[in-house]
């Protein structure tokens, strides 16, 4: 008892009432107040109640608005690969290039050489102008989507081997559709070859089968030996040169314009340009490794210049098919080994059923590319189809031939560093497998090419120690 009341000893009686005093007038003051606000909501309810309501349309900023088809190309999402990365503890992103309005990361290139030739004045757009290319199917369609809204006509060049969807596409947007026997590089009648003489010979009545009699048309000098440029108008002298730049004969009358993706600089410089940065941006310049596969060259060349010149410390990391030669440029300096000597293969330009990727000779771009490349990997036409079937059973995600060769890739890179601490691999998911029916997703056309289909392979590669594989 004295205990207790020795400790109210320090407060007297005066202290206890201003205490109680406070906490009442604390409380009057928020039941007040909590009176006043209420009041004054009701008040304005009432108010807005009695006002006309005037609807007001959604307010976009101007930059929201995209202008045309072109306005869709680029800045396209990273993905994160799930069962991938959970499984190996790292990031595994992907560029979703397939959600470019043409369905790949070829837009980006031929919406670029077009610009630049535009920019140039090689183009001129509602001309009847036509744009030449050899492609084996994504940069074709690319070329034909954009010179749809661009006001030029297309003829296509490819090889009569790829998948018919991509045929098909390209006849849907109205281009010209050339398809011709696989032949080497050195071959007049090789793809690239072909499409490169249409455009020379542009203005005759009949490309293919080269009438001697038919208007030949003149080439014009464009500073660039991968660039050409030829004009139905008489205003050019036999060299190439012009007399007047703004002749309006010259800038009315139609061109044939050859794009020639694999030594068009516009190509590398379109990753340059754009690919690396929305990268370096998107991963807030938290990226270990770049992978990707080369058909051209021009984006690994582009995107891993731009990430090394941003942190020289990114790998840069190839994924390359079957029957290509770049895996051994890169490994031993040589481009062939005896697997890839012409005439051994199922197809000259490569021995695979990867589409887009994969090449046997150097290339402008291909050149800008070898010097930056950290490491290499073949990917067989087996763990590709695998990687595949593993991704759409795993993740949803339905993908092209190049992407499951960018993926294998990663996990192989992943396992020879041994990482396991959330490192961050970015590659690039090419196209979708829409473009693949008929071969890459067609299990009876792999059946007859003796590939199995087999995703266990990828979970025998996951579950394998880090050893150089």
């Amino acid at each position: 008892m004295k205990l207790f009341e020795s400790t109210l000893l320090p407060f007297s009686n005066a202290a206890v009432r201003n205490i109680t005093y406070g906490i009442l007038i604390g409380f009057t003051l928020s039941i007040t107040s909590k009176s006043i606000s209420s009041y004054w909501r009701s008040r304005r309810r009432q108010s807005l109640s009695h006002e006309p309501f005037e609807s007001r349309p959604i307010e976009l900023r101007s930059d929201e608005v995209l202008h045309g088809v072109t306005g869709l190309i680029g800045n396209t999402p990273l993905v994160r690969i799930n069962s991938l990365s959970d499984v190996l503890g790292v990031e595994i992103l992907g560029k979703a290039e397939l959600m470019n309005p043409g369905g790949s990361v070829k837009d980006r290139v031929a919406l670029r050489i077009i610009e630049d030739a535009e920019r140039q004045g090689l183009l001129h757009p509602h001309t009847g102008s036509r744009i030449f290319e050899g492609t084996v199917g994504s940069t074709g369609i690319s070329i034909a989507t954009i010179a749809k809204a661009r006001g030029y006509d297309t003829t296509i060049i490819m090889p009569d081997d790829v998948a018919q969807e991509k045929v098909n596409a390209l006849q849907a947007l109205g281009a010209e559709v050339m398809r011709v026997r696989p032949a080497s590089i050195v071959d007049k009648k090789q793809y690239v070859n072909i499409a490169r003489r249409a455009a020379i010979e542009f203005g005759r009545s009949d490309v293919v089968k080269g009438l001697t009699n038919a208007h030949i048309s003149h080439e014009l000098q464009t500073g660039s030996a991968s660039v050409v440029v030829t004009t139905t108008s008489s205003h050019v002298h036999a060299e190439g040169t012009i007399d007047d730049p703004l002749d309006q004969d010259l800038l009315i009358k139609p061109r044939g314009f050859f794009a020639d993706q694999f030594e068009n600089r516009s190509n590398f410089e379109a990753h340059y340009d754009g690919t690396g940065p929305e990268i370096w941006r998107q991963t807030n310049s938290h990226i270990d490794a770049f992978v990707s596969g080369a058909g051209t060259g021009g984006t690994i060349a582009g995107t891993g210049q731009f990430l090394k010149t941003m942190n020289e410390e990114v790998q840069v990391v190839l994924a390359d098919p079957e029957g290509s030669g770049l895996y051994n440029k890169v490994k031993h300096g040589v481009m062939y080994d005896r697997k890839e000597a012409e005439g051994t293969k199922r197809r000259h330009q490569v021995d695979t059923v990867v589409e887009g990727i994969g090449i046997n000779r150097m290339t402008n771009n291909i050149d800008l590319a070898i010097p930056i490349i950290d490491d290499a990997f073949r990917i067989t036409d087996v763990e590709a189809v695998a990687m595949s079937r593993y991704l759409v059973q795993n993740d949803g995600l339905f993908l092209g031939s190049s992407s499951a060769c960018n993926l294998v890739a990663c996990v192989k890179f992943v396992k020879k560093k041994g990482w396991r601490e959330g490192q961050t691999l970015v590659t690039i998911l090419c196209d979708s497998g829409n473009r693949h029916y008929s071969k890459f997703w067609n299990d009876e056309y792999l059946r007859k090419a003796n590939i199995p289909v087999d995703r266990s392979i990828i979970d025998d590669l996951i579950a394998q120690p880090g050893s150089g594989v």
